[in-house]
């Protein structure tokens, strides 16, 4: 309990407003997609919550790091397109290989060992690119919704100089209120009820493998499980790979029945919880993760029912708090690119490919900032270096 602190619970908090208040909409939008009932549905997002709720509690325990899991949002994406084409069944049966593949690939220690090769300039300049959106969307949110953002901004300047712990939390109760006052909060809770769990038998087929599975994988490894230990490598820790990917791993494929499409390392919600906003002292920052755990499993618990009470939520508000929570996570990702002058021009390029949220081949743009970062940094140093030492002439021998 000596570890507890208000900044760091807040911080957990508002990573699940970003959480509810974006990348499921992406779940409810597949959900549609594939003619799911309201029970499956239901069942689907309990299944996400608990999961996310459960490995960020355990992990974050366990490594005394900030730890934040989240579902698959390309994966989300991606059954948006496919879902409709396959039988329920045939995609939870693509849901439990997507688990044991990734389950393997992190238990094996493979990947963690490719992230490790990647130079630390990228990887900063990756995070940048990541966050650069979310920078940019809260001045963006001046233009449709000023009254909001504005204050929001203001409040966080001025908690920023006089209570920096709790500058985020001034600025949320500052947008509330402000989204209160200009009739923007539009929640409507009539009733709440209990989740219900939904137990579905898989099949298997080699169509929803190929479909599903397939992409599944790739994108939940390289757009979500990559970007999500890079986060907690920029911010100072030294994530165990094989814990972090086989624990989720395991955690998918065991709710795959009931739904869960797949549960991976968060980038975008992690920034908000390992950065100094958290709390100061890194060693402190895990109560975050904890938190964050925590409020996945209340609202989890609820299934959908809750889910209505952060879609009412104006979404310059959440664009704004984000903004001002990831400020601090933006700023460090920029400092680690630039500070290797050799490095550069590869951060740069990582920063860009990242940044301009191109997808190819399935694969989100955080994966491909990477390959371009890395490729760049071996033309321009390593395999530059090589070439001049094998023209170095030779010391004459007798």
């Amino acid at each position: 309990m000596g570890d507890l602190s208000l900044s760091a619970v807040l911080a957990g908090f508002v990573a699940v407003v970003v959480s509810y208040s974006g990348p499921l909409v992406i779940v409810l939008a597949a959900a549609t997609a594939g003619h799911l009932n309201q029970a499956q549905t239901g069942s689907w997002v309990w299944a996400i919550s608990i999961g996310s709720g459960l490995t960020c509690i355990g992990l974050s325990l366990r490594t005394k790091m900030p730890v934040i899991t989240a579902w698959s949002t390309p994966g989300a994406a991606l059954l948006v397109t496919s879902l409709g084409a396959y039988s329920y069944p045939e995609a939870i049966g693509a849901f439990l290989v997507t688990g044991v593949v990734i389950t393997l690939v992190g238990l094996t220690g493979v990947f963690g060992w490719l992230i490790r090769q990647v130079p630390t300039a990228v990887v900063s300049a990756m995070l940048a690119g990541i966050l650069f959106s979310f920078g940019t969307g809260l001045f963006t949110s001046l233009k449709t919704a000023p009254w909001i953002a504005g204050p929001v901004l203001l409040a966080y300047l001025l908690g920023k100089r006089w209570l920096p712990r709790y500058a985020v939390l001034i600025a949320l109760a500052t947008g509330v209120v402000c989204s209160a006052v200009t009739s923007r909060l539009h929640i409507n809770l009539h009733s709440i009820e209990l989740a219900r769990p939904v137990l579905t038998t898989p099949e298997f087929s080699v169509a929803s493998l190929i479909g599903i599975a397939v992409p599944m994988i790739l994108a939940t490894l390289a757009s979500q499980n990559a970007p999500g230990m890079a986060v907690l490598t920029a911010s100072g820790y030294q994530p165990k790979d094989r814990l972090l990917i086989g624990s989720t791993g395991l955690v998918s494929t065991l709710l795959a029945p009931f739904g869960s499409h797949a549960i991976n390392l968060a980038a975008i919600t992690a920034a908000i919880c390992t950065g100094p906003e958290s709390h100061r002292d890194p060693k402190r920052r895990y109560i975050a993760g904890v938190a964050c755990g925590a409020f996945y499993l209340l609202i989890g618990a609820f299934g959908t029912t809750l889910v209505v009470f952060f879609a009412g939520l104006p979404k310059e508000l959440v664009a704004a708090i984000a903004g001002v929570a990831l400020l601090g996570a933006l700023a460090g990702g920029l400092t680690g690119a630039v500070t290797e002058e050799k490095d550069r021009e590869a951060a740069l390029i990582t920063f860009l490919t990242t940044a301009s949220g191109v997808t190819l081949l399935g694969v989100g743009s955080a994966f491909w900032g990477l390959v371009f970062g890395v490729v760049s940094h071996l033309v321009l140093t390593r395999w530059r270096n090589t070439r001049n030492g094998a023209n170095t002439p030779q010391p004459a021998t007798k």
